[in-house]
């Protein structure tokens, strides 16, 4: 090594640029983590808001007694053509819902009481409609109490989970984003015509 190029290299590391390029490594990487984490946790709180939204159109659709965009009779078909139905209008993959009670990952159902219930400790719990898979659908549900000073209404309740769809592991822990299952669950009154 010339003695002018000594020089030079020696100069830029005691130059104060030497020092700002070391403290710009050492943040842009820290940077780059947390924006990420800013763009995941907004994918994943958009998959939520649209999975209730989902489940909230498939308590509409269970419980009216007729619908023009309904394809079946049962209201827990109409429940699952509504939730899939919301899920492709916001770009989500319907196989990435969790089937409730099925192999692993599962979830449970929620324990709703049987309508007419006089109590919200009620001793036997609805159980999902077996004929769709992953979309819980709980008919003649107690939705309030007379008990609790409500007015005693039944309806049905429509549940889901989903599963997110990309693994984001969290270095230097066991966390992976790619585990977590979001919920979604909504309650309609049953109409009557």
């Amino acid at each position: 090594m010339k003695k002018s190029e000594y020089t030079t290299w020696r100069h830029l590391l005691s130059s104060t640029r030497a020092s700002e390029i070391a403290e710009t490594a050492m943040i842009l990487p820290l940077f780059f983590m947390i924006f990420m984490a800013v763009f995941w946790f907004g994918q994943a709180f958009r998959i939520y808001g649209t999975l209730t939204h989902a489940t909230r159109l498939g308590a509409e659709a269970a419980v009216a007694p007729a619908c023009t965009t309904c394809t079946a009779g049962s209201a827990a078909a109409n429940a699952q053509t509504a939730v899939y139905n919301a899920l492709a209008a916001a770009h989500l993959d319907k196989s990435d819902l969790v089937a409730w009670g099925g192999a692993s990952p599962k979830w449970t159902s929620p324990a709703l009481c049987i309508c007419g219930s006089p109590t919200s400790s009620c001793k036997a719990a609805v159980s999902c409609d077996g004929s769709v898979a992953n979309v819980c659908v709980q008919e003649n549900v107690q939705l309030s109490f007379p008990s609790q000073g409500g007015m005693g209404t039944c309806g049905i309740s429509v549940s889901a989970r989903y599963k997110l769809p990309y693994h984001f592991p969290i270095p230097l822990t066991t966390l992976d984003l790619g585990n977590v299952l979001l919920p979604g669950q909504a309650q309609m009154r049953q109409e009557t015509q």
